[in-house]
């Protein structure tokens, strides 16, 4: 599968939003840590073996080399060539085969039925017309009976500015996902908090949606 060239990207409120995660990605080590995200390590045993996966907006591939090192067949897109180029080079460290692309929400090409899995992970970039936009691809790539695999912040995580966009209308909440995605099925579906240890950028007591839909 081939992504459109991707164009230059802007954000509302973010400016040019490629330009601003280049920046973040340029600096040493991983920003996000090597480990792969918690949630998505837990809820990945949802998966069937040898599956195939999209990782949404992966950054510098913890996530996308995590599940290949498992065993599925990974796509991942990221709207940053800077951290695709990392994420490149860590899965040829590693001997995962993942396939990298650069890309935007709105670039991406959301081929239909195209995967039987799809992770979005700290997906709070888009204001509340782009996250429309990407949900609908979301769900448009998906497969009938598909897993949407999704963690976030919810708007109480301002209070705490221990992560994210800081901009409470890019932030998730059970009702919001319900309204995205009206026709799913909901297989967990949960406000909470935790502590994070995600590298720099996720650290801290956090305030957090943790959701799991399949497609009927």
């Amino acid at each position: 599968m081939q992504a459109p060239a991707p164009q230059p990207s802007s954000v509302p409120g973010f400016g040019d939003a490629r330009q601003a995660w280049d920046a973040r990605f340029a600096r040493p080590g991983l920003l996000f840590g090597e480990q792969p995200n918690g949630f998505l390590a837990r809820e990945a045993s949802r998966l069937p073996a040898g599956c195939s996966v999209l990782s949404v907006a992966d950054g510098e591939g913890r996530n996308s080399i995590w599940l290949a090192e498992r065993g599925h067949a990974v796509t991942a897109f990221d709207l940053s060539p800077v951290a695709v180029d990392k994420a490149r080079r860590w899965s040829r460290e590693r001997g995962a085969a993942v396939d990298f692309h650069v890309a935007g929400v709105d670039d991406w090409s959301w081929q239909p039925a195209a995967f039987d899995a799809v992770a979005a992970i700290f997906v709070q970039f888009a204001d509340p017309a782009m996250r429309a936009r990407l949900f609908a691809g979301i769900w448009r790539t998906l497969r009938p009976g598909g897993l949407l695999l999704v963690q976030g912040y919810t708007p109480k995580q301002i209070d705490y500015a221990t992560g994210g966009p800081g901009k409470v209308e890019h932030l998730y909440t059970a009702a919001l996902l319900r309204e995205l995605l009206p026709q799913a099925d909901w297989l967990l579906l949960r406000e909470h908090e935790d502590s994070l240890a995600e590298g720099s950028a996720h650290a801290g007591r956090s305030a957090l949606i943790d959701a799991v839909a399949r497609k009927p």
